[in-house]
């Protein structure tokens, strides 16, 4: 008995030795990394808001760029992509509008069916891995949008673009959603992986405003966030290691409302997101201009911690981030993120930093070629130079020729209507007027002939023509949302004042062509820039009148614009496409070139209907391209200042 019970114990004890051993030995395990974690760096590259700038040539100007174009930024995705063992490349939108190039084949040689639209061929050359849609891509329709994206050698995404013929609880998307990109990537230890990247895009759905005509009836547009936190996880589920949205919308400050046009930082918040390439606003992230928005980190280029980048416009920078993933949990994860632009040009030397890639130019020759032919069609004469320098500040010849082609045009339309009689104005805005766009962008026409390239300089956006009927009080409402345009001068500050709030958008600039006004700056903007009520009790705009006598609050009165504005486009008061009594399908431009053509001669001038209000003892000043010196003869109260050296100069207007 006594030897059964010792042997017993022996074995209690070697049973007792043995699990010791086995925690230890699995302690040891989970406390140590697994045998095949793994590190991977990814490389991310975006460009966005080309708008049909393909190669570095400006056809207004009708030569080469240094300051732009895809087939600059090419050099720029070679080398990117020779750095790094793993990359992909994307394109977020506002692709195929924008150039003379983007007429060309939408409108004037119409692309053949089965034709490969020439961004198709510049972006299946480059090895494009997947591409957004953004809002220019409804221009032209949604036919003519289809035929261009059946060229493309890559997927293309959106997610909030559904059908409108299906119900809100079962959205029928129009495009793919999202795609799921399967790829084998090399660590760090040179092992190769499969991995899955999930890549969504959205776009604004102020798409439905702004291209109304083709839309209607046909699509809706959801929330972008809301949209996103319904598929993000769908695409975890379905596997996806990493999840790139690619929104064709800006970073805003501030909060946001629902269907908001500008809400990355509010996608950012969105889990299961790990990088963001965005755009649509032509700003540059991570960038200064963001410097004090709570949510960022420009040192490291993240939104709410996310790796995220906007690559300018027009091919000017390349995006880049740089993400870091392991597989320490057991599947690959994003641990670290980083993002930064390379420019194709040196603002402070005024130097290009990336030479024209060659073989972009051989591919697309002979749409290139034919762009240039049509564009140096000679159409009119102008006795005097057409520029746009100043046309922020004073009544501008630039935007009144389009406002008196806007006014011939809706006068032979509305013959023989219901709304013959009635009252009739012309709305027309600035479009080149330097800013966010450069120290070059103005219109700059000599005199002499006119061709059809300064047509689309005077007019760059293939808008249709409309005219919306309103009564005196919305006019006055629609004049204070374009005053916003101007800072708050404050006449007991300081004697030099900066007058151009920077952060309007020139096209929003509405002059009103038969009317006669003034704009006191001295008062708070009515509203913000995007049409949001700051102060009620503001009024910029001062005696108003119609033919000499005030404008009366109650008349009805048509006014000639655009698809855009007309369609509720910058947030205008009171405008929201049902005040449209004439729905022209003949775009603005072509209004333009019937009327200059039909003039054969013509004396550009202003009629000088608005003005600025004084403001005794201040000087107001403002930037405008350098190219503005040479106009000051013909605008006696203003002076340059200063010439700050990069193209730009200040200038003053006299108090």
């Amino acid at each position: 008995m006594t030897t059964f019970i010792a042997r017993l114990r022996s074995a209690a004890g070697l049973v007792a030795s043995l699990v010791a051993s086995l925690v230890v030995s699995l302690a040891a395990s989970l406390a140590a990394p697994a045998a095949t974690a793994a590190t991977l760096q990814l490389r991310l590259l975006e460009t966005t808001d080309i708008h049909m700038n393909l190669l570095a040539f400006d056809y207004y100007l009708d030569k080469p760029s240094d300051e732009f174009g895809l087939a600059r930024t090419a050099t720029l995705i070679k080398a990117a992509r020779a750095e790094a063992k793993n990359s992909l490349l994307f394109d977020n939108g506002d692709l195929i509008q924008g150039s003379p190039l983007g007429d060309q084949v939408a409108t004037v040689q119409p692309l053949a069916e089965g034709a490969v639209h020439p961004a198709m061929k510049v972006l299946n050359a480059l090895g494009y891995d997947a591409g957004n849609i953004g809002n220019h891509e409804f221009n032209y329709g949604l036919p003519y949008l289809k035929r261009v994206l059946a060229g493309a050698r890559y997927p293309y995404v959106n997610a909030n673009v559904v059908s409108a013929t299906r119900s809100d609880d079962k959205p029928e998307p129009v495009f793919t959603p999202y795609v799921m990109l399967e790829r084998r990537f090399v660590d760090d230890g040179g092992a190769v992986h499969p991995l899955k990247i999930g890549v969504i895009g959205f776009v604004p759905p102020q798409i439905m405003l702004w291209d109304r005509s083709h839309l209607l009836g046909k699509v809706r547009v959801l929330d972008i966030v809301e949209t996103a936190r319904r598929y993000v996880p769908q695409m975890r589920a379905a596997g996806a290691d990493v999840v790139v949205a690619v929104p064709h919308s800006g970073l805003e400050f501030g909060t946001t409302v629902l269907f908001a046009e500008n809400t990355v930082a509010r996608l950012a918040e969105v889990p299961g997101i790990d990088a963001i390439l965005f755009g649509h606003s032509h700003g540059e992230f991570p960038g200064g201009f963001f410097s004090k928005h709570p949510k960022v980190d420009l040192d490291q280029g993240t939104i709410n911690g996310v790796p995220a980048v906007m690559a300018g416009a027009w091919g000017s920078h390349l995006g880049v981030i740089d993400l870091v993933l392991d597989d320490r949990s057991g599947r690959w994860q994003v641990t670290q993120g980083r993002a930064r632009l390379r420019p194709v040009w040196d603002r402070a030397t005024r130097k290009p930093l990336a030479e024209p890639d060659p073989p972009i130019a051989a591919l697309i020759e002979r749409e290139h070629a034919a762009t240039r032919a049509h564009m140096g069609a000679e159409i009119a004469r102008t006795t005097a130079p057409i520029t746009s320098y100043f046309a922020l500040v004073a009544d501008d010849p630039s935007v009144q020729l389009v406002a008196q082609a806007q006014l011939a045009y809706a006068r032979a339309a509305l013959k023989g209507t219901p709304n013959e009689g009635l009252p009739l104005l012309s709305a027309a805005a600035p479009f080149k007027a330097g800013g966010r766009m450069g120290w070059r962008y103005y219109t700059d026409i000599a005199a002499g002939p006119v061709a059809l390239r300064d047509i689309a300089s005077l007019y760059i956006y293939p808008n249709t023509i409309k005219v919306v009927k309103v009564s005196g009080a919305q006019l006055r409402e629609w004049l204070e949302m374009s005053a916003g345009q101007f800072n708050r001068i404050d006449p007991a500050g300081p004697p030099e004042q900066n007058l151009v709030n920077e952060a309007f958008r020139t096209y929003n600039f509405d002059v009103i062509d038969g009317l006669r006004y003034a704009i006191d700056v001295t008062q708070p903007a009515r509203y913000d820039p995007n049409g949001k009520l700051l102060a009620p009790a503001a009024h910029r705009i001062r005696d108003l009148q119609y033919e000499g006598q005030p404008v009366d609050d109650a008349a009805a009165y048509l006014v000639v614009t655009n698809n855009y504005r007309a369609g509720g486009g910058g947030g205008f008061a009171g405008l929201d496409g049902t005040q449209i009594v004439l729905d022209a399908q003949d775009e603005n431009r072509q209004a333009l070139a019937q009327y200059l053509a039909a003039a054969k001669t013509f004396d550009p001038s202003a009629d000088g209907n608005w003005r600025l209000a004084p403001v005794p003892g201040i000087q107001l000043r403002f930037l405008s391209g350098q190219g503005g010196v040479a106009q000051l003869p013909r605008y006696p109260g203003i002076r340059a200042v200063k010439d700050n050296g990069d193209g730009s100069v200040l200038y003053e207007i006299a108090p």
